[in-house]
Order: structure tokens, then sequence, then C-alpha cells
């Protein structure tokens, strides 16, 4: 497994933890649950699914505050490979990005309840190697056009990362892809089953439809 190869882990240990550290508390920042408390939304918990993110801001009816979640759960992503490449090197900017998805999907503020990770995961893609993380932008939003299903757009986004890395030549993201879009795949475990028995909410749905 190439993203690991280039670890020495007997010397290097602190650094790594440091990285991922540095990644975890960015990730961590719930952005959805901040923007739509500022807005006088309530607790988004609350509504739709009780997800965090973007898609599930969007339940609220207010665009604004959904296109800043993303945007800023994008952004925590992006800012976490780029800290920790600008100080260390790609390998250190490889697992600030691994923990910014942590973070996200597993923030301690929050019981450990968080988001699915999709925009943190574009992000950190389009830092990582942004022909790729354009790739994926371009592969969610083709499925979203064609089908109005954020969590499959996602699900598609995720499993073909690890093939564009692959053909862009990025071995030591390629791993890294592959994990994040297995992580994808279990916080979207409960979309996959509505999914095939046809009651996953579209794009758009309002929030009794979510709920």
């Amino acid at each position: 497994m190439e993203f690991f190869d280039p670890i020495s882990w007997q010397y290097s240990w602190p650094y790594y933890l440091g990285a991922l550290a540095l990644g975890y508390v960015l990730g961590s920042v719930p952005f959805g649950l901040i923007f739509t408390r500022l807005a006088g939304l309530g607790d988004i918990r609350s509504i739709g699914s009780g997800n965090i993110g973007a898609t599930n801001v969007l339940r609220t009816g207010n665009r604004w505050i959904a296109a800043a979640t993303l945007v800023f759960d994008g952004g925590k992503g992006a800012a976490a490979v780029l800290i920790a490449r600008a100080v260390a090197g790609e390998e250190m900017g490889a697992l600030a990005g691994l923990g910014a998805f942590f973070g996200h999907i597993f923030p301690v503020w929050l019981g450990f309840k968080g988001g699915k990770g999709v925009a943190t995961f574009l992000g950190l893609t389009l830092a990582l190697y942004w022909p790729v993380g354009v790739l994926c932008c371009a592969t969610w939003l083709a499925v979203a056009a064609a089908l109005r299903y954020s969590s499959l757009s996602a699900l598609a986004a995720a499993a073909l990362s690890p093939l564009y890395m692959w053909v862009f030549e990025q071995p030591l993201y390629v791993t890294l892809s592959l994990i994040l879009a297995l992580l994808i795949f279990w916080s979207h475990r409960e979309n996959i089953q509505r999914l095939a028995s046809g009651s996953e909410p579209k794009i758009g749905a309002g929030k009794k439809e979510a709920a």
C-alpha cells in the first residue's frame, strides 16, 4: 500500500500524528450547524435526515446557507491538506486530509455524530491533486443532474476517485482515495438501503419528504 510506504513510523510518528490531529481539528468544525443557527433556522440535526451537511441544510429552503456550508466544509478539507503539505510535504498533507475527513464525520464536539463527508472529500481531493478533484466534482454534478440523488452522486464520485488517481499516476493517493471511498460508502449505508428500496429523497426535497 504505497500511501503508507514513505512513512518511517519509528522516527516520525509524532509528526504524522500531529498532521492527523491538525486535520481532525479543522475537519470537526460543524459549519452546517453553525450557519443554520446563525441564520435563525434552528438546529439542523432536527431537520430532515438530521445530518449537518449541505444536502440536509438545503432542506431548510435556504440555498445560500446550504451553499456556504458546502464551500466551508470543502474548504476545511482543502485547508488541512494545503497547510500540512506546505509545512512538511506530501505525506503530511495526505494524512491531514484523512484527519479532516474523520473530523467531519466523527466530530468530538457533537458526540462523534457528524456529516457524511462528501464536501470535505471533494475539497481535500481538489487540494491533493486538482485534476482528480475536478473529475470527482464533475462526476457528482453529472449524476446529480441526471438522477437527482445527492447520495448516489457522492457514491459514484467516491468510487471512481481511486481509479482517477491511478490513471493520473498518483500512487501516494490511490490508497488514500480507496480508504475515503470506503468510509463514504459506510457513512451512506442508510442511503444505499433507501436507494435500493426506492425511498431515497431527491435533491431539493422538502422537509416532509426527507423525513
